[in-house]
Formats: structure tokens, C-alpha cells, sequence
């Protein structure tokens, strides 16, 4: 068979991607699989396997697909914000994790349900460790703003605040995605107020 052109493997491997995430967004990662997406896209999967030629590089290329959904994703709460620095800021980078709505409840079934598989392997245990770390970094960096603001304390490190912050988001997230009567929208988002304001008065919640 002859290598499809430059040009041609790159159409086809987007088209690929865009059949891997939505196999993700239709059956999240346990339903991912060769033959899932290959009749997604409506090939073989000895097609696929010219791209994927194992359920790990498939996995890994998923990965990917994801991190790039989430930084191209529409931020509602981000968009609001507009120009805010600082706490404001923080608070809006925060809103836009949480299972606020239907289609950001399915995007972070599909997130944590990569965990498993991510945590089976050590190169992509490290991946998604170096995603959480740019998410840290970037809420770093808004801390940092906020302390020079007067809205944080300015006595402990931006780093071990984003670290605080990104704990206590992504533990609400679990919580609303397993009992989401429990955790409405907005006592979700009454939550989160109550967490940065003890963060801001450094109070006992907030450390």
C-alpha cells in the first residue's frame, strides 16, 4: 500500500481525533476502544491501527485530545470576569471546573474517568501530572496578584495557595459528580465563595 501523502495523513489523523472524542464524550474512557472508534469513523481497525497501534497510544493520544478540548473549551465564568485580576480572577478560573452545567458535568465525568488509565502508566501518570501543574502555575500566578492586591495574605507562597485551591475544586467536583443532588450549582458555588473567603482572612478553612 502506498503511504498516503503529507497532507492526507494529517486530514485523516484529525479526523481521527475528532472520532476519539466523541467515542469520549458519548461512552467516556471506558468505552473507549479501537473498534469504537473505528466504527466511529466509519473505517477498519487495521485502519486505525496505522495511527494506534495499541490501546496504550490510543489512551495516550486521548489524553491529548482532552487537553486540547479543555483549553479551547467556552469558560462562562472566565468570559464574565473579562479583565479581572487577582481573587476575582481566581474565582472565575475555578468556576469553569466545576459541574455547573450539563455539558461540563460530561466533561469532567470523561476527565476523571482517565485517572484509572492515567495511573496505570508512568509516562502518562506523568502527563497528567504536568497538566495539573500548568493549571497550578497559571492559579499561582493569579494568587501572586491577588497578595499584591491586598485580597490574600501576602505571608504564604502563590504556589502553596493554587495547591489549595486546586485541591478544593477538584474534591467538589467529585463530590457534585457522585451526589449531584447534594451539590446543586449553586451550593457548589456558595462552597467555593466560603473556601476563598476563608483564604482571604486566613482562617482556619482556608489553611
Amino acid at each position: 500500500m502506498t503511504p498516503p501523502a503529507r497532507g492526507d495523513h494529517e486530514a485523516r489523523r484529525r479526523d481521527v481525533s475528532e472520532a476519539v472524542g466523541r467515542v469520549l464524550a458519548d461512552r467516556g474512557f471506558g468505552g473507549l476502544t479501537l473498534r469504537a472508534v473505528a466504527a466511529e469513523l466509519g473505517a477498519s481497525t487495521g485502519l486505525l491501527t496505522h495511527y494506534f497501534p495499541s490501546k496504550r497510544a490510543l489512551v495516550a493520544h486521548a489524553l491529548e485530545v482532552l487537553d486540547r478540548q479543555a483549553v479551547g473549551r467556552h469558560r462562562p465564568a472566565t468570559a464574565a470576569a473579562g479583565a479581572a485580576r487577582g481573587l476575582p480572577a481566581l474565582r472565575a478560573a475555578l468556576l469553569d471546573v466545576l459541574p455547573l452545567d450539563a455539558a461540563a458535568a460530561a466533561d469532567n465525568r470523561t476527565w476523571i474517568g482517565s485517572w484509572d488509565a492515567a495511573l496505570g502508566d508512568a509516562e502518562l501518570t506523568a502527563g497528567h501530572a504536568e497538566r495539573y501543574r500548568r493549571a497550578r502555575r497559571r492559579m499561582a500566578e493569579l494568587c501572586a496578584q491577588a497578595q499584591e492586591l491586598g485580597e490574600l495574605p501576602p505571608g504564604r507562597p502563590a504556589a502553596d495557595l493554587a495547591a489549595q485551591a486546586q485541591s478544593f475544586v477538584l474534591g467538589l467536583v467529585v463530590q457534585a459528580l457522585f451526589a449531584p443532588a447534594e451539590f446543586p450549582p449553586q451550593r457548589q458555588r456558595a462552597l467555593l465563595d466560603g473556601f476563598l473567603a476563608d483564604l482571604a482572612t486566613g482562617a482556619e478553612g482556608g489553611r
